[in-house]
């Protein structure tokens, strides 16, 4: 056995081994791959990785199948034990967080000499493990959910229409798992009801039928996800969830639970400061890695089921931005609103940028933001379109888009980036645009754009809203780390 200040005994099986929060995040730090550092990794990196570990000879790892384009699918195998476990990951291309949490796992299990010695020898004796990380290659390269026939794999689990849903489907046929991992991300605007909270990690032991009945099948994948849940408390406390738990008759995890594999899903959410998910990646390994070391041992059998219905379930009442109390006009008739924004994602190979976007104008006072503002004394002001174009981008130093800003404009034209065919990023709190013709909005436009300002009453301007990002311009600009393009 490791060492007692690194693993502690349960006490419901003196002999078993329970990893602590701490040692699990020094094994992270020590393991995790630095070849996956962003969200938009594509399968040429993991192809690549997947050549590193083959000439290691630690872990299986064969070419499965090929998605529709023919990019490889590959299995990982670790283990010789009784107990067969099957994990998945990125079957939603735009999904990556566990796929990165994965091959963090396989530098793990490829380790010696660290004190976790025991752990490795545990897993190996006990559990048959298999992997496919990346099961969505063709949709990984566009960061898009669905694969290039533009069908939801996770909604293929009956049809089969698909190579990679009929490959998952396959596979777990011929291994005939008895537990099962599918690892997902979910939007990041679920939040822990009636808190601002985010939702960092959502779990569920998925339904096999309508009923939503529960076996022992079922019972157990309850009890794994009550064990990832006590230990999450330690890195997120109450930051955790239960996903929906209505039946899917099309959905893999609910197939998998009904073909006798006792499943959990894991939905990677939304973290402050945490854009790129590193932090997220790190809970996934240590909740996946000790959830192993539970199932090896069968400690899992400790946890009561009951506390698995104590989770609540996730809400959906979070914005990037949400801004309380602020005055503005509408048909010639005040009116004092909240103001709720999200910012969708556009992809740019490896890059994006954002758009900022008005969901809602009101009463919102059950919903809650990642940033709020209360607005109070504050007005609406519409944003103008400076007169004089830059040639350079690099004309715009923090000076100058500050003293824009606090002047009201926010759009500068830029006419030179005409020529260019693709995309240019830039991180600038300005709307930068090459067209001929350029509209700022004179209102508050539901479902439209978020470029304003808000002014006090002597129309001094305090803040802005650009592309759906605060800027307090009571102070300078000093961290500019804006994700916009040039229009």
């Amino acid at each position: 056995m490791c060492n007692t200040d690194k693993q502690r005994q349960t006490a419901a099986n003196p002999a078993a081994v329970q990893l602590e929060a701490t040692v699990l995040a020094d094994l992270h730090t020590l393991y995790k791959e630095s070849a996956l550092h962003h969200r938009r990794f594509k399968h040429v990196d993991i192809d690549s990785l997947t050549q590193v570990h083959q000439t290691r000879a630690v872990l299986g790892v064969q070419q499965i199948g090929k998605s529709v384009e023919g990019r490889a699918i590959y299995e990982w195998e670790y283990g010789q034990g009784d107990k067969k476990v099957m994990l998945w990951s990125q079957m939603h291309g735009d999904e990556p967080t566990a796929t990165m949490a994965l091959f963090d796992l396989f530098n793990f299990l490829e380790g010696k000499n660290d004190g976790q010695d025991t752990i490795r020898a545990l897993l190996k004796t006990n559990l048959q493990l298999r992997f496919i990380p990346m099961l969505n290659p063709d949709g990984a390269d566009r960061y898009t959910r669905r694969n290039a026939q533009s069908i939801d794999l996770n909604r293929d689990a009956r049809a089969t229409q698909t190579p990679e849903g009929a490959l998952l489907k396959s596979r777990g046929q011929q291994f005939k798992p008895r537990y099962a991992f599918n690892l997902h991300d979910q939007n990041i605007y679920y939040n822990i009801p009636g808190s601002a909270t985010p939702v960092t990690i959502s779990m569920l032991a998925p339904a096999y039928n309508t009923e939503r009945a529960v076996n022992e099948v079922r019972a157990d994948a309850m009890k794994l996800v009550v064990g990832m849940d006590r230990l999450l408390q330690v890195y997120i406390p109450n930051a955790v969830a239960r996903y929906d738990d209505t039946h899917t008759a099309r959905g893999f995890g609910d197939n998998f639970q009904l073909w006798g594999a006792s499943t959990v899903l894991i939905e990677s959410g939304g973290k402050a400061g945490d854009p790129e998910k590193q932090e997220i990646r790190k809970y996934n390994f240590a909740i996946i890695l000790n959830a192993l070391v539970e199932i090896a041992q069968g400690s899992y059998q400790q946890y009561d089921r009951a506390a698995y219905d104590k989770i609540p379930y996730n809400a959906a009442q979070l914005h990037d931005l949400l801004i309380r109390n602020l005055h503005t006009t509408t048909n010639q008739i005040p009116l004092k609103v909240d103001v709720a924004i999200r910012r969708s994602e556009i992809t740019v190979n490896r890059d994006y940028y954002v758009r900022g976007i008005i969901e809602d104008i009101g009463d919102l006072k059950e919903s809650y933001g990642y940033r709020e503002l209360d607005a109070e004394g504050l007005y609406f002001m519409p944003a103008k379109v400076s007169p004089v174009a830059i040639k350079s981008l690099q004309e715009l130093t923090s000076e100058k888009v500050y003293s824009l800003l606090k002047a009201g404009f926010m759009a500068v034209p830029y006419p030179a980036m005409s020529l260019h065919k693709t995309p240019v990023l830039h991180n600038l709190p300005l709307i930068i645009f090459s067209q001929k013709n350029f509209f700022t909005t004179s209102s508050l436009d539901l479902g439209g754009t978020s470029n304003f300002f808000m002014a006090d009453k002597n129309g001094n301007v305090k803040f802005g809203v650009c592309n759906g990002y605060l800027i307090d311009l009571r102070e300078d600009l000093t961290d500019m780390h804006y994700k916009n393009r040039v229009f």
